[in-house]
């Protein structure tokens, strides 16, 4: 019997032992980590006759499998996963063991530094409002190979694949891909822009047709690279570098397709110039699909957007209280910065990463009455508002001193909203943005509740 090794205990690692469970394979799982949120993952498998170590990792001295499903967070270029290639282990991961399963099925694969989430989701409430069996799936929604353990296949993937995923899936090939932008990120494991631009080109290369965001400036600058996609742009025609019958764009107020008018703008709920073009992303990708206009724009009208990223919350004493805790960088930050109305009380700070910050201070410059700085990063960020002149911040360290403190903020300086946006990662508080974005919410709601009491 052959013997598999799943490295990660999460979601996509109980669905891969799973997969890999019905294929016949000796399945075992680590993790290093013993946080006992894990443990109910554990009783799952171990219900199912699979073995699961926490605090511990694969010993290849100890004998090799003949297949190891790596979870994203383990880098590709580990030294574990460089002996196990050189013994002949095959490895990859969760996305990949689902492509080969579900690839008789169309994928829309969705990459990007930034919207991926939002274009997902969206793509695939249009989808499903066409009446496709077409669930969202990657890191939105379900585990790829939670839908490869279903008795029947869907009629379209809807995948959001980040770089770590699309490292670990050699073979992945959609139907349709989509680049939804490109800035720096993740280049402490990707080492360069360069580097980090060519996996995500790869999964671009393996669709047989291709979507990209034509207002993202590297992306544009790279148009020659890709000489038969199609690309959006929020400009209009002139602004795409393909001919007009090959873009999606905005014109007097209407989204426009290959020539044809599928809905006004006005219609969408979610804040933003960036959801434009998130939009445009997705409205492509039906089209390409053969969905038609009305579906698309019934689905759009009905949308709400996704949570944590420049989610609504709540309205408190005429204050908006604003979840982007999915804004995990700068560039994601800034966008968020700028959809949300001026002046406003930003909320930033975590576990900081390494970035170009140049437009994310010159936005808060103009756009923000106060800062309010928790997490590891607040000293740094606080040092680096300090070094342009502004000086208009605290540090408070925590949500729970944040929250308050931003409603007696924003009264003082006549400000409409409280936006949480990090441009940090979550793990020195959280163990995600979601649960970071939970809290936000959590508060408050409860600071309603106390002011109703």
């Amino acid at each position: 019997m052959k013997k598999a090794h799943i490295i990660g205990l999460g979601r996509s690692g109980v669905a891969a032992a799973r997969v890999l469970k019905a294929q016949g394979y000796a399945v075992e799982v680590s993790d290093r980590s013993t946080n006992p949120a894990l443990h109910p993952l554990q009783a799952q498998l171990l219900a199912a006759n699979i073995p699961v170590q926490l605090g511990a990792e694969l010993d290849l001295s100890q004998g090799h499998p003949d297949l190891i499903i790596v979870s994203p967070g383990v880098p590709w270029d580990s030294p574990l996963l460089m002996a196990a290639r050189a013994a002949g282990v095959v490895i990859m991961g969760e996305m990949e063991l689902a492509w080969q399963r579900l690839q008789n099925s169309p994928w829309v694969g969705i990459t990007g530094t930034n919207g991926k989430t939002t274009t997902t989701a969206l793509t695939a409430a249009i989808f499903q409002t066409a009446g496709h069996n077409a669930p969202a799936c990657g890191n939105i929604g379900n585990a790829a190979c939670e839908l490869a353990l279903n008795p029947t296949a869907p009629d379209w993937v809807i995948a959001e694949v980040s770089s770590y995923q699309i490292e670990a899936s050699a073979t992945l090939a959609p139907h349709i891909g989509i680049w939804t932008t490109f800035t720096p990120d993740h280049l402490a494991r990707h080492y360069t822009l360069e580097n980090y631009y060519q996996i995500k080109a790869s999964l671009l290369h393996r669709s047989q047709q291709q979507i990209f965001n034509s207002d993202d400036p590297y992306l544009r600058s790279r148009a020659a690279d890709w000489p038969d996609a199609y690309w959006t742009s929020v400009r209009g025609s002139d602004a795409l570098p393909c001919p007009p019958e090959r873009g999606i764009y905005v014109e007097n107020g209407e989204a426009i397709a290959f020539g044809e008018r599928i809905m006004p703008l006005g219609n969408l709920k979610m804040l933003g110039d960036h959801n434009q073009q998130n939009l445009l992303l997705a409205i492509g990708a039906a089209r390409l699909a053969g969905v038609g206009g009305e579906a698309i724009a019934h689905a759009v009208t009905q949308f709400p957007g996704v949570p944590h990223r420049l989610e609504y919350i709540c309205t408190h004493q005429s204050i908006q209280f604003i979840n982007d805790s999915k804004a995990t960088n700068y560039d994601a930050a800034w966008v968020g910065l700028m959809a949300v109305p001026t002046p406003t009380i930003l909320i930033a700070g975590g576990d900081p990463k390494v970035g170009d910050d140049t437009a994310w201070i010159e936005a808060i410059q103009t756009k923000a009455a106060a800062v309010l700085l928790i997490g590891d990063a607040a000293a740094q960020f606080g040092d680096r508002l300090a070094s342009v002149g502004y000086t208009a911040y605290e540090i408070v360290e925590t949500l729970d001193c944040a929250i308050p403190r931003s409603l007696t903020l924003a009264q003082t300086n006549g400000a409409t909203t409280v936006l949480l946006s990090p441009a940090c990662a979550s793990f020195d508080q959280y163990r995600s943005f979601e649960e970071r974005g939970d809290h936000f919410r959590r508060l408050c709601q409860e600071m309603q509740q106390s002011a109703a009491q």
